[in-house]
């Protein structure tokens, strides 16, 4: 199974206040710290890491890549994109039920400030 994933950003600085909002809306925080390098967010370790690639081009919105990450519920997921917003991201597909993927699939899909694709998901339990 996996155990962590990380993304490159080109302003460590930029991309660390960024993503303190958005993981903390999921109950992640920075677990460690390689200075001007690259930032480890999680729950109890290093699950989530941004990683700086200073001379890199935003990232191409068809590159396919995307991140998914389990959200406790949608209230979590809305926070998630609301936080990204409000961060400076942008949205890539607002919160709500995806039923083309599942019935009970709640997700919402965000680019960050260099054009990652990352998607916060909860199944709910009552559709």
């Amino acid at each position: 199974m996996i155990d962590h994933v990380s993304v490159a950003v080109r302003d460590l600085a930029a991309a660390e206040r960024f993503y303190t909002a958005l993981l903390g809306t999921l109950g992640m925080t920075k677990q460690r710290e390689w200075p001007k390098a690259a930032i480890g967010f999680g729950k109890s370790y290093p699950e989530f890491w941004i990683n700086v690639r200073a001379q890199m081009s935003r990232v191409a919105m068809d590159s396919g890549v995307h991140v998914c990450l389990r959200a406790p519920d949608s209230a979590a997921v809305d926070a998630f994109h609301a936080a990204a917003l409000k961060a400076g991201g942008i949205s890539d597909g607002a919160p709500g039920l995806r039923p083309e993927y599942y019935a009970k699939y709640y997700a919402a899909f965000i680019r960050d400030l260099d054009g990652n694709r990352l998607e916060a998901v909860t199944f709910l339990r009552d559709v």
